[in-house]
């Protein structure tokens, strides 16, 4: 059955967790299991019952794994949350799905998420583990006062397991649900993609709450019966550490972490590295190329989306041919590339890239004009990106199309631009987006952040960029930043970096 609660073996003595520190917390998956049931029992003795979700404001951990399976299993909506979040966020996604219970570590019972959980009535527990087991502390029982003692409860694959939202370009964001069927096709996919075994043992840098690490990071290897390396967050000056330590063989990271990693000293000893899989953002040729160099291992850049439960496409292992600038090939989805009917584009053609498989959601939540645009009438589900498949089914993304840079007619993608950036000997990052023009209705922008130690002025650029685009394809306004604007995931947003740079042309009050 396609659920979570038979996504690995429960019997099984081997390693399915190790959470580093002193001393390394080391747990099995028969202990796993153990422990998640023994929380489901905690949750339904609380009133926990199913479809009420449960809001878990908890970092990387092992308490955040076992709160996680155990909702599921109990037929509740998981609904991880970024536990930095300010309580106006934290009010946002609490009330937008009515939670019946918010999880929040120990010692935060003051904190921004329980002012928000108790505006809304919600039930508030701290949850940590005591070196025993993971405790469920109730400090308010909020809307599920009375209704304790509820069974256990024994989860459907149609069943919503998972609660994401989306972080959207523009307007409110869009509640995704994910069945256990949907995650459960994902993690397989996933699996096979890599050809995860029991051997393989992987270094967890993504957020638990973001579908990236939750999927790729974290689920894929349960069901593949390997195990995952659970630190409270990334930090580049302990990762290689850890990953030699506890004999990593592979690790999946958005670009930022691959750039962070590479400006850091070299891993000595150098780890058998089967392979780095990235994705949830562009991953320039250049540092594809750096990766593989240094680290000597395969570098699979993969296409995600929250609204597929993580993987759509991904670059095969070798033998089989990667290719720099692409997402690689569809795994085990139907990918398209359709054109605004619905209708498929030649080969070649760029147009919408549109999906449609077991792992792709129903549809968002109480949000029947996003799915009517979302969805094509054959079930594709449209991802707002823009791009064209090679002869051998290779996607190649060319931009969002709501991102893409309309220059008097002529549009421009700008991740090609940000690419040719990341090419300058000076350049550390570089986001291109769409300014305000009143001649061509939009030009170009560019966000720079420039080396350590090295000096590069907008003239110097743009005549270096002269030499390697067409001339419509220069930047208007070059910004230099020392930071670029990211989500919490890492994840560099043009909308969040055209606004910060907008604020430069702001003229400044007097005094």
């Amino acid at each position: 059955m396609a659920t979570l609660s038979n996504s690995f073996a429960h019997d099984s003595d081997s390693t399915a967790i190790i959470v580093p520190g002193s001393p390394a917390l080391t747990i099995s998956y028969k202990q796993l299991s153990a422990d998640v049931s023994s929380f489901q029992q905690k949750l339904a003795k609380l009133g926990l019952t199913p479809h009420a979700a449960v809001s878990i404001a908890l970092p990387n951990s092992y308490p955040f794994i076992v709160s996680f399976l155990a909702a599921s299993w109990q037929r509740a909506i998981a609904a991880p949350l970024n536990s930095a979040y300010k309580q106006s966020e934290f009010e946002f996604y609490i009330d937008d799905l009515s939670s019946a219970i918010v999880l929040v570590p120990q010692g935060q019972a003051d904190g921004p998420a329980v002012k928000a959980a108790r505006k809304y009535k919600s039930a508030v527990a701290e949850c940590y583990w005591n070196g025993k087991e993971v405790v469920l502390d109730v400090k308010d029982a909020g809307k599920l006062a009375g209704k304790g003692n509820q069974p256990v409860e024994k989860a459907q694959p149609e069943d919503t397991a998972l609660v994401l939202h989306t972080s959207g370009t523009t307007g409110r964001p869009k509640a995704v649900p994910l069945s256990h069927r949907n995650l459960t096709r994902t993690m397989k996919n996933i699996q096979q993609t890599y050809q995860l075994t029991p051997a393989d043992r992987t270094m967890l840098v993504m957020p638990l709450f973001h579908v990236h690490g939750l999927l790729a990071g974290f689920l894929a290897p349960l069901l593949s019966g390997g195990s995952v390396i659970v630190p409270g967050a990334f930090s580049a000056s302990s990762f290689w550490n850890n990953f030699n330590e506890y004999q990593a063989n592979w690790y999946t990271a958005v670009p930022t972490i691959h750039q962070i990693l590479l400006k850091s000293p070299p891993p000595n000893p150098k780890p058998n590295i089967r392979f780095i899989r990235s994705c949830s953002s562009p991953l320039s040729p250049k540092t594809f190329h750096e990766l593989e160099k240094i680290f000597d291992a395969p570098v699979l850049e993969a296409y995600a989306m929250t609204e597929a439960a993580h993987q759509m496409t991904s670059n095969p292992l070798p033998p089989a041919k990667r290719q720099p600038g692409s997402v690689g090939i569809g795994q085990g989805v139907e990918v398209k590339i359709l054109d605004q009917e619905g209708k498929e584009m030649p080969q070649g053609s760029e147009a919408e890239i549109c999906i449609r498989g077991e792992n792709v959601t129903a549809g968002y939540l109480n949000n029947p004009e996003a799915n009517k645009s979302s969805f094509t009438k054959d079930g594709f589900f449209r991802t707002g990106d823009q791009g064209k498949m090679d002869q051998d089914g290779y996607v190649f993304i060319t931009g969002r199309i709501k991102e893409l840079i309309n220059k008097g007619g002529e549009k421009i993608s700008p991740i090609e631009l940000d690419n040719q950036l990341a090419q300058n000997p000076s350049v550390s990052e570089a986001v291109s987006f769409a300014i305000p023009d009143e001649m061509y209705g939009q030009d170009i922008g560019v966000a720079i952040v420039v080396k350590d130690g090295q000096k590069l002025s907008a003239d110097d650029l743009r005549n270096w960029l002269k030499e390697r685009v067409a001339k419509f394809k220069l930047p208007k306004k070059i910004y230099f930043t020392d930071n670029m604007p990211k989500t919490a995931t890492g994840k560099i947003q043009r909308r969040m970096v055209a606004e910060a740079m907008s604020k430069q042309d702001q003229p400044k009050a007097k005094l």
